[in-house]
């Protein structure tokens, strides 16, 4: 109740991001639906598909920077409003496609950009400036846990109209469900007329980008973490993109894997909602590395057994816990380290290196498929990765457990 008082002059504020987020993550996490339909439609290989995923996710990396930079140049509403419409063109272009060309255009490099201007790093941004610093974590975890909502109601919605009326009806009535996008960045928008806590004369919010970028990756909790983060978009993008194929190559009912891909988000927001609460209680990086090793774990249980709709079911519910956990982590760890001023930015440097992992997932992934016929290899490497990257991460938490934020904002 004391929670609901403080925010409730933030709530459209708070709406607003989260409704843009379970859009923007929920509708492109359930592309991976389409795998098979839209190419053997229009006469593309699977590693064609995933090679314009692979894409999308380069360039939501790449830009999420740059996205970052410009909301302290224009704000964040305008930010997020282009952001909303190249998303709605994204996908018209991907559900009118005759060619790997308006995928590679639609599904790469719009999608990409516009999710570089609504995912995650922009809408725990958002959230981390409209509330008090006492609440931060818990509201960062609420929003996150709202966020994973979109991937609950928009892959079963895809796969009913994919299998009823076909994949481009489907890929149709994404572009309707984004239009929604449009109002939620208006309203989200708020947030630029809330003033930033004062700063102290050190405070990295009085530096220029290009020395907020150098303090940055000076900070050795934040290049670790940045390096770590490479894992977690690798193993989350190889899931949403090759799951649905893998199921149907084992001979599992197509719905199974739209199921699969709503109790991941399900699952989502209980694992958001947690994290998002001990992340104000222990160490953010050390929750970190132990969500990495416990992903790898699950992963390697799943891929050594036949799969079943039971077992694949329980991998979706695991999966869904550890999945979005770490934006509030991420998100609260760079406010801690460096401020709000910057914070969409530095978040982007970080986001840079996980989406470079997302890239090797998605497109790597197809690549072994497409060569050795069998996804085994990229699992192990998967979980070989996954491990490395999370023992290194809560290794290097423990070592150094005392070493003080940058600077305090509030």
């Amino acid at each position: 109740m004391r929670l609901l008082q403080i925010l409730r002059p933030t709530l459209p504020i708070l709406i607003g991001a989260s409704l843009m987020l379970t859009l923007s993550m929920g509708l492109r996490q359930s592309l991976g639906i389409f795998l098979q339909p839209l190419t053997h439609d229009i006469h593309i290989s699977v590693s064609d598909f995933t090679l314009a995923l692979a894409m999308q996710n380069l360039a939501w990396g790449i830009l999420q920077p740059l996205a970052g930079a410009m909301t302290v140049r224009y704000g964040f509403r305008s930010i997020m409003m282009v952001g909303a419409v190249l998303y709605i063109v994204g996908l018209a272009l991907m559900a009118s496609a005759q060619g790997l060309l308006s995928v590679m255009i639609g599904g790469g490099v719009l999608i990409g950009t516009s999710l570089a201007c609504t995912a995650a790093a922009i809408a725990m941004s958002v959230a981390a400036r409209a509330v008090p610093a006492t609440v931060r974590s818990t509201v960062l975890g609420i929003v996150s846990a709202a966020g994973s909502l979109g991937a609950l109601l928009s892959a079963p919605i895809g796969q009913l109209l994919n299998e009823g009326y076909g994949w481009r009806t489907g890929m149709w009535g994404f572009v309707i469900l984004s239009v929604a996008m449009l109002p939620a960045a208006w309203f989200a928008g708020k947030v630029d007329s809330i003033p930033l806590p004062p700063r102290t004369s050190d405070d990295i919010g009085d530096s220029s980008a290009g020395a907020a970028v150098k303090i940055a990756f000076g900070n050795a909790s934040f290049a670790v973490m940045t390096c770590a983060y490479f894992v977690c978009g690798m193993q989350l993008v190889f899931l949403t993109t090759h799951l649905p194929s893998y199921l149907a190559i084992c001979g599992m009912d197509p719905m199974l894997s739209a199921q699969t891909l709503g109790m991941i988000g399900g699952f989502n927001v209980l694992g958001s909602l947690f994290f998002g609460w001990a992340g104000g209680r222990w160490n953010k990086l050390t929750l970190l590395g132990g969500i990495y090793i416990a992903r790898s774990l699950v992963l390697a249980w799943y891929f050594m057994l036949p799969p079943s709709p039971a077992t694949t079911l329980l991998f979706g519910a695991l999966m869904g816990f550890l999945w979005m956990g770490v934006g509030p982590l991420v998100a609260g760890a760079v406010a801690e380290m460096f401020g709000l001023q910057w914070q969409a930015m530095i978040q982007g440097l970080a986001f840079m290196s996980h989406q470079l992992g997302s890239f090797l997932g998605a497109y790597g992934g197809g690549l072994l498929y497409d060569t050795l016929g069998s996804y085994t290899l990229a699992w192990r490497i998967g979980v070989a990765l996954g491990l490395a990257g999370g023992i290194i991460q809560v290794a290097f938490a423990l070592i150094r457990p005392s070493q003080p934020p940058l600077l305090r904002t509030a």
